[in-house]
């Protein structure tokens, strides 16, 4: 939930598409499905911070 997980989570997509340009532009089909890999852990780390902080907001307007 913290600022700090979600710059590292975004910071890891960019590293995978700068990964798969590499990998495209060297004809390394290894790198390119590395970047992708990457890129798509990093999109599935941001999407489990947005509801980690969803979940916060309901127990945030349930405590009122």
């Amino acid at each position: 939930m913290g600022a700090d997980d979600k710059i590292e989570n975004k910071a890891e997509e960019l590293k995978g598409k700068v990964k798969q340009g590499v990998g495209d532009a060297t004809d390394n089909d290894r790198m390119v499905a590395e970047g992708q890999a990457e890129e798509a852990d990093g999109k599935f780390k941001q999407a489990g911070e947005k509801v980690k902080d969803a979940v916060q907001d309901v127990k945030d307007v349930f405590k009122r």
